[in-house]
């Protein structure tokens, strides 16, 4: 199997889009039939600004023709902090390998490709949200659960008030 490795770019809008959708699919163990026109909108709109600006780096995987999987890193800013005096931060999402490409080392390779891209920039810190099958790659690579990262989902019922 001779893999190519090609960093995306602008021209790659749809197929990117579409590789999107399918990987939130396979990791959210959505059924065909559940509604991404938004997600899909707003990913196209995300990927069209964030490929412009670099503030995305996407690879896509392929056998010959064929998509074999993908990956992404998205890079900010926040304030510095002890851990992270740059505050540059990256994070890594959307790592899908079809199933029939799977434990292949793909993932693997992606990883690599995503972290030297955050590296190449500076950055001292990298986060990902992962499926349970992904934990095992990115525990062996060396990423680590934090005990103090909280999220505020704010379509909650929550209120700014404190009430409930």
């Amino acid at each position: 199997m001779d893999l190519i490795y090609q960093k995306a770019a602008l021209k790659d809008l749809d197929f990117l889009t579409e590789t999107r959708i399918e990987a939130l699919r396979a990791a959210n163990r959505l059924s065909g039939d559940t509604d991404m026109g938004e997600v899909e909108r707003q990913s196209r709109r995300y990927y069209q600004r964030a490929l412009a600006d670099g503030s995305h780096v996407a690879y896509l995987v392929w056998d010959g023709d064929r998509f074999a999987g993908c990956g992404g890193v998205s890079f900010f800013q926040v304030m510095p902090t002890y851990r992270n005096p740059s505050g540059e931060k990256a994070y890594i999402m959307n790592v899908y390998t079809r199933p029939a490409y799977r434990r292949r080392g793909i993932a693997a390779q992606t990883l690599d490709r995503l972290v030297q891209e955050a590296r190449n920039r500076g950055v001292t810190a990298i986060s990902l949200d992962s499926t349970a099958m992904g934990r095992p790659l990115y525990e062996q690579y060396g990423f680590v659960n934090l005990r103090d990262e909280m999220e505020l989902p704010l379509d909650s019922a929550h209120r700014s008030d404190g009430a409930v």
